[in-house]
């Protein structure tokens, strides 16, 4: 995410689609939130009466992931060459990525924690069947959201934007009305994500920098960000959060997925029957997300549309079969020693470089000037 986050800006074709297709960036935060899932399954494998401590410390991670998400991108850093600092509440970003996570774990987790049979696994069906509670909740989870966005019906809305120059006041902004008036758009003005975030988390609470804003109707640019072309519609300057409500709760069900990989190496010995257990899911998945992708339902990560859950969900599952055979099978453990250490530190690596703590430190740290800072000293400008 940090590569893409400096790069994509150069390449577009690896940073976030702007609406519909999966690009580099897209799989990130399935394949962290895929990763969460095994990992819970490992952590709580010899849970046995301690149910009501793991609840507590599965709570209290989830309370710190949600407050880091608040502090670093609700607003409170505002860039990396604006050295001032604050965040005014009534726009502060309510959603980011860390929250999103911090939801997909907690549910999962109290899953895994109350909901799990008694029966002994020693086949594929016995393992459905003692964690048959997870795949009912997942497949709840992606029928209510699927009933959601195709059957909510999505009125006109408006939102304000600020004109350039103007005083702080009522008068400075201008309202823009964006017409609807359908039910189960999945374009960038009309959808059901959008509609629930505005009436839930409220508009001035979404992320101001949507990617749609790279799109053809809305920057003479595309893919890249320009200015807007004359006849841009009104939604282009709307704000609307990647990591809203919608998408986070069908984001649960990418960890649960996850989940299950896990109790495969919990209740498998043998590479093979490991293996095996995890290609028959992995296949499935890709196969589902390719064909309602060209059947329309199309895979986008703004959305977490069910295609894209499918296709990132089912790729994330090749992508750890693929460092599970070198490294567990043949032992070869010794060129992922870098990124066993980056995976023990990613919060923290996320936090100081994809939220771009640690450049805004290096920078609030200077001699009489603000340019007179540690990156000059180095010879990168700031």
């Amino acid at each position: 995410m940090i590569f893409v986050d400096h790069i994509g800006g150069i390449l577009p074709a690896i940073s976030h689609s702007p609406w519909n297709g999966i690009t580099l960036a897209d799989f990130v935060v399935p394949f962290f939130l895929f990763i969460v899932g095994v990992a819970i399954a490992l952590m709580y494998k010899r849970l046995s009466n301690n149910r009501d401590v793991a609840t507590k410390k599965a709570l209290i991670r989830t309370l710190k992931l949600i407050l880091l998400g608040l502090l670093l991108q609700g607003g409170y850093f505002h860039g990396i060459n604006d050295l001032t600092y604050g965040v005014d509440i009534k726009r502060i970003r309510l959603m980011g990525t860390l929250q999103r996570i911090a939801i997909a774990y907690i549910f999962t987790s109290l899953c895994e924690i109350w909901f799990k049979g008694d029966r002994e696994v020693d086949s594929g069906l016995s393992l459905l069947v003692k964690y048959q509670f997870h795949w009912i909740t997942g497949f709840v989870i992606t029928v209510i959201y699927l009933s959601l966005i195709y059957g909510l019906y999505v009125p006109d809305w408006e939102y304000q934007i600020p004109i350039a120059g103007g005083a702080s006041s009522s008068s400075s902004s201008s309202s823009l009305e964006v017409k609807c008036g359908v039910r189960g758009d999945t374009g960038p003005a009309c959808n059901a994500v959008g509609m629930i975030d505005r009436k839930i988390l409220g508009i001035n609470h979404l992320y101001t920098k949507p990617t749609y804003a790279r799109t053809k109707q809305c920057s003479i640019n595309s893919p890249r960000n320009g200015p807007l072309p004359l006849d841009a519609p009104p939604w282009c300057q709307a704000p609307f959060d990647p990591e809203g409500v919608l998408g986070s709760i069908m984001a649960i069900v990418t960890c649960l997925i996850g989940l299950h990989y896990g109790h495969v190496i919990v209740h498998f010995k043998g590479h093979k029957e490991r293996i095996l257990h995890w290609m028959s899911p992995t296949i499935g998945l890709l196969l589902i997300g390719i064909v309602l992708d060209c059947l329309g339902i199309h895979g986008n990560k703004n959305l977490y549309s069910f295609s894209y859950m499918c296709i990132t969900t089912g790729a994330a599952g090749i992508l750890f079969v693929v460092f599970y055979v070198p490294v567990d099978v043949f032992r070869y453990r010794w060129p992922t020693k870098a990124m066993e250490w980056m995976g023990k530190h990613a919060l923290m690596i996320y936090i100081l470089l994809g939220c771009n703590l640690l450049p805004i430190l290096l920078q609030g740290f200077y001699w009489k000037k603000p340019q007179n800072n540690f990156l000059r000293l180095i010879g990168i400008k700031a």
